[in-house]
């Protein structure tokens, strides 16, 4: 397994940020495998993956550096720079674009494991990488990003309340799959088989993106280190939880559709990212369902996050077996 030595200090002083360059390399990623992890993901991919792939067909250096740099195990490091807070996806997608021709190749060689393709002999490889970045982001990421941002937002405010509630060590535990506070200041980052790396002293953030069962991790020499996991699942899909139209015919539409995603304990401002409903709102209906006593809130740090009762739990239990269902 792959780890981190990391003193106290350095962990203390991490912090989540959001990252547009991520979640635009993240969505690349997903367009790749295209193995949709949710209903909201495969509606993403039929409305964009028929387009992304007309391109790479036009375009068969850039398909296969594609192929090339986004390996089983290691992406190529020119292709996802480590993110900063605060940095814009222009930002990020020009060191891309600034990254030399020897560089991108001996990257490609890293997450081949072995020779570069004759194909890609050329010295216009971080240009291409940089463009098929900017067309992800532009035509599939952009149009999304309001939304995206305050899912990303919300999943923040969880996980920083979570380190409130239980420490460093609760929140790393469930960031991704293979990564797990081992104890002994040691951060288990991945399942792979890699050498530990020192990293005290070092800047490090931890950086959600929408996209499920993707994750990565990058360095950008010994200063700079991220960890990329995917958010909470319950926020990225906004049709994970659908309203049954008896319980929206009860309580109404909207006031159903914050009821259904408490299954889970979330904040005002996730449920405003997940529902779409404006902060107002959400909270006029937070207030109906305490006084109905169908959701409890319980102060969790400093945010205060409301789930079901055992009369909600049942409520919407019962109108899901009841089979009729609307968005």
């Amino acid at each position: 397994m792959g780890w981190w030595q990391i003193n106290a200090d350095t962990l203390a002083g991490s912090r989540f940020v959001i990252s547009p360059f991520a979640e635009a390399f993240g969505s690349l990623r997903l367009l790749d495998t295209a193995e949709p992890a949710h209903p909201g993901e495969r509606r993403w991919l039929e409305a964009h993956l028929p387009d992304y792939r007309r391109r790479l067909a036009r375009d068969p250096v850039t398909a296969l550096l594609v192929r090339a740099g986004i390996g089983t195990e290691w992406t190529a490091d020119f292709l996802a720079p480590t993110p900063r807070a605060g940095e814009t996806f222009e930002q990020a997608v020009a060191q891309v674009r600034a990254a030399s021709p020897a560089t991108a190749r001996a990257d490609l060689t890293v997450s081949l494991r072995g020779p570069v393709p004759a194909p890609l002999e050329r010295d216009d490889l971080p240009e291409r990488a940089a463009d098929l970045l900017t067309y992800v982001w532009t035509t599939a990421v952009r149009p999304y990003w309001d939304r995206r941002r305050r899912v990303l937002e919300a999943d923040v405010v969880a996980r920083t309340a979570q380190v409130s509630r239980g420490g460093w060590a609760s929140a790393l535990d469930t960031l991704r799959p293979g990564t797990r506070w081992l104890g002994e200041n040691r951060l288990q980052v991945n399942a792979h088989e890699y050498p530990p790396r020192e990293i005290s002293g070092a800047e490090l953030v931890f950086v959600p993106i929408t996209t499920q069962r993707i994750g990565w991790v990058s360095w950008e020499g010994t200063e700079r280190y991220a960890l990329v996991y995917p958010c909470a699942g319950a926020l990225a899909d906004p049709g994970g939880r659908p309203v049954p139209a008896s319980l929206a015919a009860l309580l109404g539409p909207a006031r159903a559709a914050v009821l259904v995603r408490l299954g889970s304990p979330l904040s005002t401002s996730q449920l405003v990212a997940v529902t779409g409903q404006g902060l107002g709102s959400v909270g006029r209906h937070l207030r109906v369902l305490r006084d109905a006593g169908l959701v409890e809130r319980r102060r969790a740090g400093r945010s205060v996050l409301y789930s079901w009762t055992a009369a909600g739990q049942v409520l919407v239990e019962a109108q899901n077996r009841s089979g009729t269902h609307r968005s």
